[in-house]
């Protein structure tokens, strides 16, 4: 049976605090993924500049679900807010 993923997440995650943190996290690592691609352009390697891309791509995507996730929660609950 497929998940609902528009289901709220359970466990650490699904709790305010553990949407923060993921947050946080994965804007840390689009930091360095776009650190890893600078240095990639820098160089003139085609090659290391796509692979940097290609890595930076989930991780703008993850970040974005997250920011979904706490705007909904907020929508959802605007005293807590």
């Amino acid at each position: 049976m497929a998940k609902n993923r528009s289901a709220p997440a359970e466990g650490p995650r699904g709790s305010k605090a553990g949407l923060v943190l993921s947050l946080g996290s994965s804007a840390l690592a689009v930091i360095r993924a776009s650190k890893q691609v600078r240095r990639a352009k820098g160089k003139h390697d085609k090659l290391n500049t796509a692979d940097a891309v290609a890595g930076l791509l989930p991780l703008i995507t993850s970040a974005a679900l997250v920011l979904r996730q706490l705007r909904s929660r907020r929508q959802e609950n605007p005293e807590a807010a």
